[in-house]
């Protein structure tokens, strides 16, 4: 599963005016089949490659369904939906992530709150798709991103995965001193400099105690990332600083990176699990490794993380019931171990475990002792908007256009100003 976000159009000429109605849950037991024929469409911003053992599973458990997954890549995915839901054409499942709340204070997605799926997940998990105590969405897997490295060239010139930040800005000044580009990154999107600063804000900040609290208080607008955030995000800045990411990575893509350090043209590469077949097949010689972001003490690695995108039924679906049968299936051991097969990550269901492998042995211990997070999933409303708008000030910071306060302080600014929209 892809780790970048939808668009984030989210239907904000829908919302204005909208008041928060939970509606009537719906049986998914009382009304299990109604014995005839009928179609269920899912659209999703992830494509059918990681999703095809699932659909088979899910084939094979509801004969009398006919099952249509539409693909729509992420930059249109946004638009499409919104088209859609407002023609009153939209799919019956909405595949769906840091936008849940909006689309559900529209009024737009199917309160799933009492239905008895609901509490096969982790209460943690289900944070993210939940308005006022009520759920919306259910998750395929959770996520995580880390540094994916290259075992060889590390072993070439005796290095080993870092262990503080300043061990990983070292790391980079070393092999650039052999002649190897230290890291490579698609900068072209927001994306992957977002992701990579807030899994150091991660151990910086939210791995202290006394900061539980920031998401909720940030969500109500009552604290700021230019305020908080800032030591934390201005420390790995020095990878712009001291010249570990260039301004030349602006140019690059997604592909076009992961292409340029599978074929062994750079030794680390920001990304998830989900990127590791196409890299191995690319280059099946290829030993690869994943370690998380350190941070300046030695033990305090993180990744960034969390429940991925979920399945939400359109409240205007006129198969309400099949779609939560759908649901009902998908939170099984048996769904979820094929959701897990061509989408490496971890489940949301409780007792379902993923052996993950040799890969990311670095990143056990993070795993294990729960250093992984990403703040825009957890509980704010406007994240995916915010983290679009930090990320792409982050952009115009490695081209030297920006500082690192300006950056926060523009995800301050539309996070105050979205809230004084909608509320």
């Amino acid at each position: 599963m892809k780790g970048r976000l939808p668009a984030v159009l989210i239907l904000l000429a829908m919302l204005t005016g909208c008041a928060f109605e939970p509606d009537r849950p719906v049986s998914a037991e009382f009304q299990a089949s109604s014995g005839t024929s009928m179609t269920i469409r899912i659209l999703a911003y992830n494509s059918e490659s990681v999703r095809s053992t699932y659909l088979a599973y899910l084939r094979k458990q509801f004969p009398d369904v006919t099952i249509v997954f539409n693909y729509v890549p992420l930059e249109y995915y946004s638009s499409t939906l919104n088209a859609q839901l407002l023609s009153d054409s939209g799919p019956d499942l909405i595949e769906v992530g840091g936008e849940t709340r909006l689309l559900a204070g529209s009024g737009m997605l199917l309160d799933l709150t009492g239905q008895s799926f609901i509490g096969r997940y982790t209460p943690k998990s289900l944070l993210p798709y939940s308005v006022q105590g009520h759920v919306y969405a259910t998750p395929l897997q959770s996520w995580f991103e880390g540094i994916f490295y290259n075992k060889k060239l590390f072993s070439r010139y005796g290095l080993a995965p870092p262990e503080t930040f300043d061990e990983f800005i070292a790391l980079h000044k070393k092999l650039a001193a052999h002649g190897v580009k230290p890291q490579i990154m698609g900068a072209q999107s927001w994306e992957p400099m977002m992701k990579q600063s807030i899994a150091l804000v991660n151990s910086e900040f939210y791995a202290e105690p006394e900061n539980a609290g920031f998401d909720a208080a940030f969500d109500e607008g009552k604290v700021r990332l230019a305020e908080d955030w800032l030591p934390a995000v201005t420390e790995w800045s020095r990878l712009i600083r001291e010249g570990c990411l260039t301004p030349d990575m602006l140019s690059y893509s997604y592909e076009q990176a992961l292409d340029e350090f599978a074929v062994g043209g750079a030794a680390m590469w920001e990304s998830g699990p989900w990127s590791a077949d196409t890299i191995l097949q690319k280059n099946p010689e290829i030993q690869l490794g994943m370690f998380p972001v350190p941070g300046r003490r030695k033990g305090g690695g993180w990744l960034v993380g969390g429940p991925g995108s979920a399945l939400a039924v359109n409240r205007n679906s006129n198969n309400v019931a099949v779609a939560l049968r759908i649901l009902s299936a998908t939170a099984s051991p048996e769904a979820q171990k094929a959701l897990l097969k061509d989408n490496e990550g971890m489940s949301s269901v409780i007792g379902v475990h993923a052996d993950l492998g040799p890969i990311y042995s670095d990143c056990r211990a993070a795993l294990e002792a729960g250093r992984i997070y990403a703040p825009w999933t957890a509980t704010w409303t406007y994240g995916n908007p915010i983290v679009e708008t930090y990320g792409k000030a982050l952009q115009d910071v490695l081209a030297g256009q920006k500082t690192v306060k300006e950056a926060l302080e523009e995800a301050d600014a539309l996070n105050k100003k979205l809230h004084r929209v909608f509320q």
